[in-house]
């Protein structure tokens, strides 16, 4: 049995009485299509908006944020959130309503709609409490087993794991006798580092991830299962899994180096865009490895520039799809605490509208949007979407539509941006529901891809 939190139907007209989540996921409540909970679009949930309020729920951990609706949410009869009347839902928006933690027996209430929050801990459940950080050893203010110090500098916990497989730990075997050489990049839960074996030579890229709650047995269980289903996976064009494991609240990863780096770091060598034939072939090659794991049933559910690597020799990269899973299997297993909500939730640049809407039931689409907006971004040097300084980047997700490509760069030939515009269309019915069917319709129109001149360019210059 694991820890749930139930919203129980307490006054309303829904047909369902009760929403149990027994797993890290954010949901949204509103009118919209995909909302869960979903309220009907007539007279007597006429006071809800289309996207009222956004849960955020790790079990037994839950907290709700109103979306500038209307006629607001209420906690416990306490208003949590509310826009003035005569403000509109953009204005909203940008309001900055606080986080509301939820406890057991609280009742939210949206319009004439109630529910009663009921929090349920598995029988005998204890709280990991530890004093010391597991990794440097100084005090801790939180309930992870890492401090504050080693999240910041994820390098501290590298070290040290570096350090205890030399000294023969045994949970530590797959990487005793490698060399930490330097950073290849950091995320929000961790960073991944060049290492290189001081007798063999062979160089593995190692990822180290820090939870920020305590990693109980279960979560620990949990996620490997789902690295599982990743570290199956082999393609040429998905960096490898080899090896993973957890030690003193860290868990590593050593995965397939790429010497080319990430898309994100080719962008920034070449001024912030690729000629559309480069971007083109990339895009193309990444899909393939999508279109593999989706076959496979595996979900990336975290596609950036960041985590499309390049290997292959440094005049003509080679696309490999990196992490595959990891991000989405540690954050369902709990490991990343409430952190998807807010400004806490890391780079919303690349996530469609249906991920926000319902975290946790997505299909391939996601990953097949995800990646037309990366293209998108090789081509423009600009994000789909409009981030407006202030306003809350997942009201922008729900309530803003992809600029169409050529009005950030209308050098881009009208075949190509009609495909990408299609892909970016946030439709379940859209064109391009599987990354194959993306990746034929790019290569259907890659072969008169004429050079995609820029603000600056010199007459004549070369491609």
């Amino acid at each position: 049995m694991t820890a749930t939190v139930t919203l129980r139907l307490i006054r309303g007209r829904l047909d369902r009485t009760e929403y149990v989540f027994d797993e890290r996921t954010t949901c949204v409540i509103g009118r919209a299509t995909g909302c869960v909970p979903r309220l009907p679009s007539d007279e007597y949930h006429r006071t809800v908006s289309r996207h009222h309020c956004l849960l955020d729920i790790n079990p037994p951990d839950a907290r709700v944020r109103d979306f500038g609706s209307l006629n607001g949410t209420f906690v416990n009869g306490k208003k949590i959130g509310q826009r003035e009347s005569h403000q509109t839902p953009e204005e909203g928006a940008a309001l900055p309503f606080p986080e509301h933690d939820l406890a057991d027996g609280d009742e939210l209430r949206l319009g004439e709609t109630v529910f009663r929050v009921d929090i349920r801990l598995p029988p005998k459940q204890r709280t990991l409490t530890l004093d010391r950080c597991v990794a440097c050893d100084r005090e801790l203010g939180s309930q992870s087993e890492c401090c504050a110090g080693c999240q910041a500098e994820p390098g501290v916990a590298a070290e040290h794991l570096v350090n205890l497989a030399q000294g023969g730990r045994r949970e530590l075997a797959p990487i005793a006798g490698y060399t930490l050489l330097r950073e290849l990049g950091r995320g929000g839960t961790g960073a991944v580092y060049l290492a290189r074996h001081e007798h063999t030579g062979r160089e593995v890229a190692l990822k180290v991830m820090l939870p920020r709650v305590a990693a109980s047995e279960a979560a620990r269980t949990r996620f490997f299962r789902e690295v599982e289903l990743t570290a199956a996976l082999r393609h040429p064009q998905i960096a490898a899994l080899y090896d993973t494991g957890f030690a003193d609240g860290t868990f590593y990863f050593t995965t397939e180096y790429c010497a080319g780096g990430s898309l994100d770091q080719l962008l920034a060598r070449e001024g912030g865009r690729l000629e559309a034939t480069a971007a083109v072939r990339l895009a193309c090659q990444a899909l393939e490895g999508l279109a593999y794991a989706h076959g496979e049933g595996v979900v990336h559910r975290d596609l950036t520039p960041h985590n499309v690597l390049l290997g292959g020799t440094e005049g003509s990269p080679v696309a490999k799809v990196g992490d595959f899973g990891l991000a989405k299997a540690f954050d369902q297993a709990g490991l990343s605490g409430l952190t998807r909500t807010g400004t806490t939730a890391g780079k919303p640049w690349y996530v469609p509208r249906q991920q926000v809407i319902n975290f946790r039931h997505v299909t391939p689409a996601v990953d097949v949007w995800a990646l037309a907006a990366c293209l998108y971004h090789a081509l423009t040097g600009a994000h789909p979407r409009d981030f407006a300084h202030g306003r809350d980047p997942w009201q922008t997700i729900l309530e803003t539509r992809p600029v169409p490509v050529r009005q950030r760069e209308p050098g881009i030939p009208a075949a190509l941006a009609e495909v990408i515009d299609e892909a970016l269309r946030e439709d379940p019915k859209g064109a391009f529901q599987t990354a194959e069917q993306l990746r034929q319709a790019l290569l259907a129109v890659a072969g008169n891809q004429p050079r995609v001149r820029h603000p600056g360019d010199e007459e004549g210059s070369g491609p």
